[in-house]
């Protein structure tokens, strides 16, 4: 019975010799629900009315009142985008292990604005003294602070592990990461919801080696070539696959891709699987270690 979804006989679905779906990775499988912050994206609509005003205080002749409230919705406008690109950076930051501080504080600078904006607001256009439009700028710069938060401002890693060693963790992922979203970017071009679905696979894959590696930083010198010539090649192939299905889908093609997927997917989970083996080994041979230093000093452990 033919699927609606998904399923091969359906007009985007995967050929007979693909891999069946219950057997890749989910492409869920460490992701968290996408957050809409309703009240970002309000910001961006709060401030529109000042367009208008400007306009009408353009028409009654009052230039200075026309450049105070349209420069006030440009500095509104301006914080809203940096709290939305702030609060996705404190979020990719919250989700990693290993980070550091996103490099501009966005989310700082937008209430700064915010002040700025709400203290031209008042003093250009509804004509408030000097001093009262200040006091309504840093009401609105700490109100804007205390409802969205500040930026993360320091660097996180694991215990026991040195800040030069978990920075150089931090840049690798930061890399990698950027690598799979021009390859995630590039297979939006596919239009095939099966080819995209087995891209978001290899991308689970790669980010569960990324978490091996950020909780042991010593793990990086054996997983660079995974996380550098690997993923670069992975976006090449990727770029340039997209480039020759949008002209011709050729089905040949479309397999030896698939199966080069298939091998980088498998491959990031079997080195991935290395990295957790040799972590246990490395276990093991601390606790024969301390047992045989506890025989020396006479003190036996009670089972």
């Amino acid at each position: 019975m033919a699927k609606r979804y998904g399923g091969k006989f359906s007009p985007e679905g995967a050929p007979d010799n693909a891999p069946d779906a219950a057997a890749l990775t989910n492409r869920f499988r460490g992701k968290k629900a996408y957050n809409s912050n309703i009240r970002a994206k309000l910001l961006f609509l709060i401030p529109l009315p000042l367009l208008f005003s400007g306009i009408g205080e353009l028409k009654a002749g009052n230039g200075n009142g026309m450049i105070f409230e349209w420069g006030a919705l440009a500095a509104l406008l301006l914080a809203a985008w940096l709290l939305r690109d702030g609060l996705q950076a404190e979020e990719a930051y919250n989700t990693r292990k290993v980070a550091r501080p996103p490099a501009i504080p966005r989310k700082i600078f937008a209430s700064v604005l915010t002040g700025a904006g709400v203290a031209l607001a008042a003093f250009g256009g509804a004509h408030v003294a000097l001093f009262s439009s200040l006091v309504f700028g840093a009401a609105a710069t700490i109100a804007h602070g205390l409802s969205f938060g500040i930026d993360p401002l320091r660097s996180k890693g694991m215990e026991g592990f040195d800040e030069f060693e978990t920075d150089r963790v931090a840049k690798a992922v930061d890399r990698a990461e950027k690598l799979l979203a021009e390859t995630i970017s590039a297979s939006k071009r596919f239009n095939d919801r099966t080819l995209e679905g087995r891209i978001e696979s290899l991308a689970s894959a790669a980010r569960d080696m990324f978490r091996t590696v950020e909780e042991d930083p010593r793990d990086l010198a054996r997983a660079r070539k995974f996380m550098g010539v690997y993923l670069k090649g992975a976006r090449d192939a990727t770029i340039k696959f997209a480039d020759l299905y949008a002209r011709n889908r050729d089905p040949a093609a479309r397999e030896d891709y698939e199966a080069l997927l298939s091998d980088l997917e498998q491959s990031f989970a079997d080195h991935r699987d290395v990295l957790l083996l040799d972590d246990r080994s490395d276990l093991d041979v601390e606790i024969e270690v301390l047992r045989d230093r506890l025989k020396q000093e006479g003190v036996s452990a009670k089972r």
